[in-house]
């Protein structure tokens, strides 16, 4: 029999990356690779990219420059890029890089196989096309391997809102729902080997449209759905955009108890002049009032957010309106950016603000956010909590796994185990982290 080929995959970004890679290993499972944790003794080398960060593409370029010296050493090793920065730069790729084989967007990595194929043959392939074939149906069926307790699940792709700071809807394309049962079958399969919690993806999830019984199913239905597979415990969703967020999304947060008590809820801005030139069609006030009925249907909802600080005209009052949203909120926990531009979008074409003040700006928004997650570890000291245990922790006899409200809960306690969801009373926090103790 053959040796098997080795592969390494570096995934840069969001978890819908995560889950694309994950497919893309098992796509070229079916050829005959085996993962590896290093590029060092790889025969095939995949940079999964990402294009929402500043330099993203010459972050990719620095990486591939490093991985010179293992191809003068290997002449078979074969390098790819794929994701969202191989959909941008295409072909250009191989011309700065001459020492990578295959191009590959994440719209087309179910034809890896035959790109593989075709670069084992002396061939170069670029593939950035936005096919009309579903792509999870193309996927070659490689081996499937027992699964730890949680797992990503993409169920749309793509994003038509088209945001002037971002480059989604350029990389990802149009928004595209997956239908239902070809969901709930990979769902049944993904508990099958043993997984309890499911986090569905989408650049825009609750914009989900999938065709089901009787017609388009919404993301509300589907969870409902999903929810009465045996075996799966815990529902999650992210990244949702506060113009998606329909009525029945809302009230499944307080009668589905699978659906776990956390969102992930972008708002960018609590300024109203802002967001209209971020072309995100909601305001600060409409904003506010979906919170307030999500946190009636969900009481005890955490809430996450993104915002970008320094957009292109951002006064002073403007950003002040952002920290007075972020007080009356009060976040669980928030990721908060610099602005800087992408190449092609609407915001690129404007003049920025100055980077000391952008910079300035951030840093008090980061410590009000920071204090606002410490404030809600803090609230959960003496609560009990379901915690959902993943792996083992760093010290001996210690478990790791995360709570309903997916924060990081640590036991010393060796009796649980991975895939078991446990009551914990939290006893104390660390920057990131709860404690606790079994009850």
């Amino acid at each position: 029999m053959a040796e098997a080929k080795k592969l390494f995959i570096k995934t840069y970004g969001c978890q819908m990356n995560v889950y694309d890679s994950e497919r893309m290993a098992e796509a070229l499972g079916a050829s005959g690779y085996v993962a590896t944790d290093t590029a060092d003794d790889a025969d095939m080398i995949l940079l999964n990219t990402c294009h929402i960060r500043e330099k993203a593409a010459e972050k990719v370029y620095s990486e591939l420059g490093r991985f010179k010296a293992l191809k003068a050493a290997n002449p078979e090793l074969k390098i790819g890029v794929a994701g969202c920065v191989a959909q941008a730069e295409g072909a250009e790729i191989m011309r700065r890089q001459p020492l990578v084989d295959l191009v590959v967007g994440p719209q087309t990595y179910h034809r890896l196989p035959a790109m593989e194929k075709a670069v084992r043959a002396g061939a170069r392939a670029v593939d950035t096309e936005f096919p009309e074939e579903d792509k999870f149906e193309h996927l070659p069926k490689g081996p499937r391997a027992g699964r730890g307790p949680t797992a990503f699940l993409t169920v749309q792709e793509g994003c038509d809102k088209f945001c002037a700071f971002c480059v989604v809807p350029y990389t990802r394309g149009a928004e595209v729902s997956r239908p239902v049962a070809r969901i709930l079958a990979e769902a049944r399969d993904l508990v099958s080997r043993g997984v309890r919690e499911i986090t569905l993806l989408g650049q825009n999830v609750n914009a989900y449209h999938g065709a089901g019984d009787g017609g388009d199913w919404g993301l509300a239905r589907l969870i409902r759905e999903l929810a009465k597979v045996e075996g799966l415990e815990r529902i999650r969703f992210t990244t949702s955009h506060p113009n998606d967020m329909e009525d029945d999304l809302i009230a499944a947060h307080g009668d589905e108890p699978k659906l776990m008590p956390y969102l992930h809820l972008p708002v960018q801005s609590g300024s109203d002049r802002i967001l209209k030139a971020m072309n995100r069609k909601h305001t600060a006030d409409s904003s506010m009032q979906l919170i307030e009925r999500l946190r009636a249907a969900r009481p005890d909802m955490l809430l996450s957010g993104d915002f970008i600080v320094g957009f292109p005209g951002e006064s002073d009052q403007d950003f002040e309106d952002t920290m007075a949203l972020v007080r009356a909120v009060g976040y669980g926990q928030a990721y908060s950016f610099k602005y800087s531009a992408r190449p092609g979008t609407p915001a690129a074409e404007r003049a920025g603000v100055p980077d000391e003040v952008a910079s300035e700006r951030l840093q008090r928004l980061q410590a009000l956010l920071t204090e606002q997650q410490y404030a809600a570890q803090d609230a959960m000291i003496g609560r009990e909590v379901s915690v959902l245990f993943e792996k083992t922790g760093r010290e001996t006899g210690q478990m790791v796994g995360k709570s309903e409200y997916l924060h990081a809960v640590h036991v010393t306690d060796p009796r649980p185990q991975i895939g078991q969801i446990a009551r914990v009373r939290i006893t104390g926090r660390t920057s990131n982290s709860l404690a606790g103790v079994l009850v």
